[in-house]
């Protein structure tokens, strides 16, 4: 990673957890459309959620605005719109079916990252299942998780080698907002692959919107900005392998 030979890329997604609320939506919308620092913020939104009577149709529309903007993909609450992780089995079972669905209502989601950064071995294969990439791998593992939480480790773009033989592409997100800001005052060295990701309710704050927009235009000057499609496009087929078992973590 510390190879300063190799090109330097950059990418950018948002967890869209709350697309039904207008004011959160309207921020996103902006913004997407913006392309600040010249990056197609990719939207890895949440489905909507029937049992919470949550409107699919309006979901839809903005789903399909979202796709136009830039990349979709598929993030997954397993408990509740506000309540990310699992609380239960069957969370390979839940992204299927909630994949199935976005199929059925005509999108095609390329990417996938769980709720709360949860993942298993089912999980897993079911965004083999679906031809997702999966972004839910972390560089670093999120402080807020408490001991024996589940969760997937990578620094860098890798395939890896599922239980069941498949592979699945993973492009770990390695930055929060915070962390890039920081990353970028101290000019320290970047990562061969930067994936920095910031959540919908971000924008409600006017300081985050600022620092969101001024910390993607300095990073578009250290690193070649493209979207997250482009990206898997470009290193996914030359990417290292490694079993799962060597990317959970508890």
């Amino acid at each position: 990673m510390g190879d300063t030979s190799r090109e330097r890329y950059a990418v950018v997604s948002c967890h869209v957890e709350r697309p039904l609320d207008d004011a959160v939506w309207a921020r996103f919308s902006a913004l997407q459309e913006l392309r600040p620092g010249g990056f197609a913020i990719a939207a890895l939104i949440r489905p909507a959620d029937a049992a919470s009577g949550e409107d699919e149709a309006v979901w839809l529309e903005r789903a399909r605005e979202a796709a136009v903007r830039g990349p979709l993909g598929h993030h997954t609450h397993w408990t509740a719109p506000d309540h990310a992780r699992p609380t239960g089995d069957g969370a390979g079972e839940r992204v299927l079916a909630e994949g199935a669905r976005l199929r059925e209502l005509g999108l095609a989601p390329t990417l996938f990252c769980g709720g709360g950064w949860y993942t298993d071995a089912e999980v897993a294969e079911a965004c083999a299942e679906l031809g997702y990439v999966d972004c839910t791998p972390r560089a670093a593992r999120p402080p807020y998780l408490p001991a024996g939480a589940p969760w997937a480790t990578l620094s860098e773009p890798t395939a890896m080698l599922l239980p069941s033989g498949r592979r699945l592409l993973a492009i770990p997100t390695t930055h929060s907002l915070g962390d890039v800001a920081r990353v970028l005052a101290r000019r320290a060295t970047l990562p061969h692959v930067v994936h920095a990701y910031f959540h919908d309710t971000d924008l409600l704050d006017r300081r985050r919107r600022v620092l969101l927009k001024a910390a993607l235009a300095f990073l578009s000057r250290r690193a070649r900005a493209m979207d997250l499609d482009e990206l898997a496009r470009t290193i996914g087929p030359a990417a290292p392998e490694i079993a799962w078992n060597d990317v959970a973590r508890l």
